[in-house]
């Protein structure tokens, strides 16, 4: 049987209706998202799927079980590494854990957290700022299997070569082999990086205020958003964080074209971190 040609474009009403019907019977709005981007995996989908149109995904998803999932999977934002982009941890080293060295008490939102290494990646600079034992930390992401694979901090071991070298380069204080056990093709991390780490479900397109906190990290999440989405996301972090709490933010994204700019001091505009101010500007 002869597959069916390639499909290479989605129309914007057909996409438009796919994204409404997956709203309306799964409660997922991917309606703001950057439509390029979700037009890609889509169409990757489709493809890697043998499919002819939209039309027979969108069938197959209703009335089929699993086909959910993989569009849930699809566009899922899940490209993360440890110590991403170094410089952002160096920074934070520098710029911000002095500041948080002043509370009794630190929490912290790791915002779309994907399957994990971003958030260990801080609690091992926590601990070795001597800032863990007293910091609670919330990984939140709406995809509950990233979350489960996050909670077993368990990654190939053909990465930990590139880890190790981002460590390194963020000012990492240790071996970074001291974090891990590697067993076959795989290591496992110091379960004790998890004590004070709280995985949970929070979508930042349908949720309300997680918890107020002093730092929410989330990176490279809001350039897969659209303008109103993006304005909505940030509106829900800045009343999420203290007055004098930090944000901090993926290379490509920054805050200057959103509803909040005014509320915040730039400490790091390379790295994207932002302060909230004390006294908001009128």
């Amino acid at each position: 049987m002869q597959s069916p040609e390639r499909q290479t474009n989605i129309q914007n009403h057909e996409l438009e209706l796919f994204l409404e019907l997956i709203y309306r019977v799964f409660g997922y709005d991917f309606r703001n998202y950057n439509k390029a981007h979700v037009k890609r995996r889509i169409l990757h989908r489709i493809n890697n799927l043998e499919l002819g149109s939209i039309s027979e995904l969108q069938h197959k998803v209703l009335h089929e079980a699993g086909y959910f999932d993989l569009i849930l999977r699809d566009l899922s934002i899940n490209v993360t590494e440890m110590y991403r982009d170094p410089g952002f941890y160096k920074s934070m080293r520098e710029e911000v854990i002095p500041i948080l060295r002043t509370y009794p008490y630190i929490k912290i939102w790791h915002a779309g957290c994907a399957t994990g290494e971003e958030v260990y990646s801080f609690a091992i600079l926590l601990q070795e700022e001597g800032l863990y034992e007293r910091a609670q930390i919330y990984a939140t992401d709406f995809n509950q299997i990233v979350l489960e694979i996050a909670k077993k901090a368990i990654y190939p071991v053909s990465k930990i070569k590139e880890y190790t070298r981002n460590y390194q380069e963020s000012g990492g204080k240790k071996s970074f082999s001291d974090y891990y056990v590697a067993r076959y093709d795989s290591v496992i991390f110091d379960q004790s990086l998890k004590k004070n780490i709280v995985f949970a479900e929070h979508n930042l397109v349908t949720d309300s205020v997680f918890a107020e906190v002093n730092l929410i990290i989330c990176r490279n999440v809001l350039i897969y958003f659209n303008k109103e989405l993006q304005n909505k996301v940030v509106r829900l972090f800045t009343e999420s964080l203290i007055k004098g709490g930090f944000l901090g933010l993926g290379s490509k994204e920054n805050l200057m074209f959103t509803d909040v700019f005014d509320q915040y001091q730039t400490i790091d505009l390379k790295e994207k971190i932002y302060k909230k101010l004390v006294i908001t500007k009128k």
